[in-house]
């Protein structure tokens, strides 16, 4: 550990908190740039909605959501609108802090003139969002799942690559569920499940069984499940598509932050994370996404009252069970040893042959190479027992490596395993590539007026109908607007959001018959051609 800050190069670094080392130029980081921005809970509801207006049967695992105060009138209009299309509508909201975390603040109301603004909401701005009224119940408790996702590998966000934990935890509430009413609303062990807050329940039952007590594995729930019939392998289906799509979604705004951290041709790590996905299910056995922590606890033990003032630390196993397993197979996925043993079979060719060859016991290799080596010694050590492929099964066993006594990977890859089913949906990762092109300046995330002009030039987008006079007003009047937001006033000029909300509307303005995703994608495609035309007349032209 290094509490006063890092005084050796290192093949993984793991930060407590977030990504905050400008003075690493290899090795591998367990945080991205920019994530805890990224998945807030106001940045996460715009996303999801950026992406549902381009795909709504696709994304309609989030709930409908609003932001405060930005959108309180929006979000009074459209609830009243919806109040009398349907009289018999009577909605629950949930309000959640934008940057709370552990059920702080979080409150729920019947009507939006129930909306807490004697408080700080304009220091603080929240979430709004239609509350999940029929979740799904075992023993009569509302629970949600906290699953673990591990993001980004040896390159980070190019490829993409998205790992699922196999198990992963439900958190209970700690009084039977009841759906909201005005009396019930303000009783947050029925309604949150947040495990800091019903922790202070003297219902909360801490259990050594993985099926008992207020926070089980979701092993333990998916066998309950699976013995009264329900498809599990529907509902993990389900899951998995789920999360690769909430990655999908987020990928954009964190490559912006990475390129600024970790500009494009400049040393630096490579980035992984792991995430921990809040999910709900409903009755149906729907999943709903309800955020998602940059952060999420590794804790494996929790504290209990010996006496009065007195605490001990006492072990979790079900915490223990999932979250050991997570860390572990992480670092082996990641595991820096793997490009070593590859270089020294390319330096060292007769240790390629020791290595398909069978082991004599010796748990490292003897004579004055490897003692001049440590390379070779730690290749050695390293080495998996898996046969090399052609290697004959007649072949006696090898001696046992590390990873011989460590049970199957936790982590399974969804992600490019399954991209072809969801490749169509990556139409804002484009947009964002285009945004980055234009950025002009390394290390910055928001695009000036002169690098906004320069790509509708570029892309020749200008026409008589759309003047470049025109181009001014529209990157004013929209980079105003969302700088008014409230989004970070460091810089000054148009941030992807922004530029997102502009390209909608120059693909709306050219395409005018099209559903909105195939105008997007027309325009994107167009786009793509013509830089690509510009960048191989320039190749010619320097030819010449």
């Amino acid at each position: 550990q290094f509490p006063f800050g890092r005084r050796l190069p290192c093949d993984i670094y793991w930060h407590g908190v977030s990504f905050h080392d400008s003075n690493i130029f290899s090795g591998q980081v367990n945080k991205f740039p920019g994530m805890t921005e990224t998945v807030r809970k106001i940045t996460l509801s715009r996303a999801m909605r950026t992406m549902r207006d381009l795909f709504p049967l696709e994304y309609n695992f989030y709930p409908r959501s609003w932001i405060l105060p930005e959108e309180l009138p929006l979000f009074v209009a459209e609830v009243r609108t919806m109040k009398d299309s349907n009289p018999s509508w009577k909605p629950t909201f949930i309000v959640k802090p934008d940057g709370g975390c552990q059920g702080d603040g979080i409150y729920l109301i019947k009507d939006p003139s129930d909306i807490r603004l004697t408080g700080s909401i304009q220091s603080r701005p929240a979430v709004v969002q239609e509350y999940i009224c029929k979740p799904l119940l075992v023993d009569k408790l509302k629970f949600d799942i906290r699953l673990y996702v591990l993001l980004g590998l040896l390159k980070s966000l190019e490829p993409l690559e998205i790992y699922i934990a196999k198990d992963g935890l439900s958190r209970f509430c700690t009084e039977p569920y009841q759906e909201p009413t005005l009396k019930n609303l303000h009783q947050v062990f029925m309604h949150l499940t947040n495990y800091s807050l019903n922790i202070h329940s003297g219902n909360f039952i801490h259990s050594a069984s993985a099926n008992t007590g207020s926070k089980r594995t979701f092993s333990s729930i998916l066998c309950r499940l699976s013995s009264r019939g329900a498809d599990v392998k529907k509902l993990w289906s389900d899951i998995i598509s789920l999360v690769i799509k909430t990655i999908i979604a987020l990928t954009p705004e964190l490559k912006v932050y990475y390129q600024s951290d970790i500009p494009a041709g400049k040393p630096g790590p490579t980035c992984f994370q792991i995430l921990g996905f809040d999910i709900l299910l409903m009755k149906d056995l729907k999943p709903v996404l309800l955020e998602v922590n940059a952060n999420p606890s590794m804790r494996i033990e929790h504290e209990q009252e010996l006496s009065p003032g007195v605490f001990e630390n006492v072990p979790s196993p079900v915490d223990e069970k999932v979250k050991v397993a997570v860390i572990r197979d992480t670092l082996r996925l990641m595991d820096p040893q793997k490009k070593k043993r590859k270089d020294t079979q390319l330096a060292h060719p007769a240790l390629a042959q020791a290595e398909v060859s069978p082991w004599q016991g010796q748990d490292e290799l003897s004579g004055p190479s490897a003692q001049a080596d440590p390379c070779v010694v730690l290749f050695c050590r390293c080495q998996s027992p898996e046969r090399a492929p052609g290697a004959s099964e007649e072949l006696p066993d090898a001696a046992p490596g590390p990873e011989a006594a460590l049970p199957s990977l936790c982590l399974k890859q969804v992600f490019p395993k399954y991209a072809r089913h969801f490749s169509y949906l990556r139409l804002v990762d484009r947009v964002a590539a285009l945004f980055i092109r234009f950025l002009g300046v390394k290390g910055t995330t928001k695009l000036g007026p002169t690098g906004f002009r320069t790509f509708i030039r570029n892309c020749k987008l200008s026409n008589s109908n759309f003047s470049m006079a025109a181009v001014d007003i529209l990157y004013i009047d929209i980079t105003r607007r969302w700088n008014s937001m409230g989004i970070d006033h460091k810089e000054s000029g148009m941030c992807l959001q922004a530029f997102v909300e502009a390209f909608f509307c120059l693909a709306q303005k050219k395409y005018k018959a099209l559903p909105l995703h195939k105008q997007v994608l027309s325009l994107i495609e167009l786009c793509e051609c013509r830089l690509a035309a510009l960048h191989g007349k320039r190749l010619v032209w320097g030819c010449g």
